[in-house]
């Protein structure tokens, strides 16, 4: 596979990111991320050794990437949207010794550093802020010449659990993944569109490692905006995008006139993933855009199947074939595969090149398997040609706009409460969001229900948690539905608010 090292050598000038922030050549790109690694390494760093980033769409991410990549560190980006106390508990427990932040999430950055004390080397581009060196000087006395002892970096994501803190997804350095495969068929000249934040696996996948690797041009959006997305498209050619069903929506609620003012001609590739799409909504975009819709199902951990817009309309709402012999199989509990059409848990195979452990954590990680496969608690069918059928998701998951929500922290959130005597977080269906968060909740015997109560609820999760967690609407009951052992029935009442 190509790198960026070759792309910088044979198309120097030929530009490699266009961004808010600025914008990189392959040559500026490559020689940043050269010149980054360098600066690592003098400031103490050595291979194995983990770094956190938090920062926007900005060039210094993509700089931080490579030069990760190139001098062996493990690299962990972070959520920004997260508080300064949830992302500073990733930051100290990747065990990071450097962290790498942008100007515009220094009041995130300044709090995780606080509370990591492994954390001695704090950088922060585009600004200054205390504590912290500037980007801009790390790179100025280093060369732009590669490492003369590179080693290949690894990236650990954090994904959240259905209990508990968020865990890394830990694999070796130079495992092998699907940055390995040019999915949608980049080249030279082609131009990508980055839609959503790169702290998030596909879009780092997806949008960044893919397209570079193959010398396309990549144009990241700060903040997404659906007229313009359309802006972009027509202003810079863009043939390949990543979107999430959120974005769809709101595509297709724009008026008829703005959708048909951009010229939206150059696409030949739209992909997307991260939650289930609605059967209308995927049918209107392939109307509007061509057969140049693929969808995949994946997650962090690995992997399943990929599906083009042809297959997909002569089996509407699959989501695609498994792209290998036996990479999906549908089992009970124990893993044993099931009959075409019989559903069970979903479960994705991951070999040993690409093989996952949940970073300190072996518990979890070994209860996810089943020999090569884990799960993710999703559930489905396979059908007689061996399509893959979603029919519910991971018990308690709520996937809001493409993002991952899990209850249990939001549910503890809501517990701190002194009116709360029990709480019950669910999902229920949105239009534009795909689901929203709903919180249930059980007063105590002498606090009665009001809006003002309800309000007050919501103010303090948000003071607790990144605000897209966080409940839309507070339910008031009298009691949960409980089994014999005291544990809320959630399917029971996902059932009822859906109804």
């Amino acid at each position: 596979m190509p790198e960026l090292s070759d792309w910088a050598a044979s198309t120097p000038d030929a530009l490699a990111l266009i961004a808010p922030a600025g914008t990189r050549t392959f040559a500026q790109l490559d020689g940043n991320a050269n010149r980054l690694a360098h600066a690592l390494r003098a400031r103490g760093l050595v291979a194995g050794d983990a770094v956190a980033l938090i920062a926007g769409n900005h060039p210094a991410f993509v700089e931080t990437v490579y030069a990760c990549q190139r001098a062996g560190y493990r690299l962990t980006p972070v959520n920004w949207h997260l508080t300064a106390d949830e992302a500073s508990y990733i930051v100290d427990d990747c065990e990071a010794k450097a962290l790498i932040a942008t100007i515009d999430v220094a009041d995130v950055a300044r709090g995780c550093l606080a509370n990591a004390p492994a954390c001695k080397v704090a950088i922060v581009a585009g600004g200054d802020v205390e504590g912290f060196e500037r980007f801009e000087d790390a790179l100025a006395g280093e060369s732009d010449e590669p490492l003369p002892d590179p080693s290949p970096g690894s990236t650990m994501l954090y994904t959240s659990g259905t209990t508990g803190r968020p865990k890394g997804v830990h694999r070796p350095a130079g495992a092998t993944t699907i940055r390995a495969v040019n999915v949608g068929g980049h080249e030279s000249g082609d131009v990508h569109l980055c839609t959503g934040p790169l702290y998030h696996a596909a879009p780092l996948a997806f949008s960044l490692s893919i397209p570079l690797a193959f010398g396309a041009t990549v144009v990241l959006m700060d903040q997404w905006d659906a007229e313009r997305t359309l802006q972009l498209i027509e202003e810079h050619g863009v043939t390949h995008t990543h979107m999430v069903p959120t974005m769809f929506h709101r595509l297709l609620s724009l008026p008829d006139d703005v959708r048909n003012r951009y010229d939206v001609s150059t696409l030949r590739y739209v992909l997307h993933g991260a939650a289930p799409c609605p059967v209308p909504v995927k049918r209107r975009m392939i109307e509007w855009l061509g057969p140049i819709v693929w969808e995949y199902y994946a997650a962090t951990e690995g992997v399943g199947s990929f599906v083009d817009s042809q297959t997909w309309l002569a089996h509407p709402g699959t989501v695609g074939k498994p792209f290998l012999d036996d990479q999906v199989i549908v089992g009970d509990e124990e893993g044993t595969r099931l009959p075409a059409r019989e559903i069970g848990l979903v479960y994705i195979r991951s070999p040993e090149a690409a093989r996952f452990t949940y970073f300190k954590d072996q518990e979890k990680t070994a209860s996810s398997f089943r020999g090569e496969y884990f799960t993710l608690g999703d559930v489905g069918y396979l059908d007689e040609e061996g399509f893959l059928y979603l029919t519910d998701r991971s018990a308690n998951l709520i996937i809001s706009g493409g993002v991952n929500i899990y209850p249990a922290e939001v549910d503890a959130a809501l517990l701190e409460h002194p009116a709360v005597a029990d709480v019950a977080v669910i999902g229920v269906p949105d239009d534009e969001w795909g689901e929203a968060v709903l919180g249930v909740v059980e007063l105590k015997d002498d606090v009665d229900p009001s809006d003002a109560l309800a309000a007050e609820l919501i103010e303090h999760c948000r003071v607790r948690l990144a605000h897209y967690k966080c409940p839309r609407r507070i339910e008031f009951v009298a009691s949960l539905p409980r089994e014999d052992n005291g544990k809320i029935y959630k399917r029971r009442l996902r059932d009822a608010y859906r109804a």
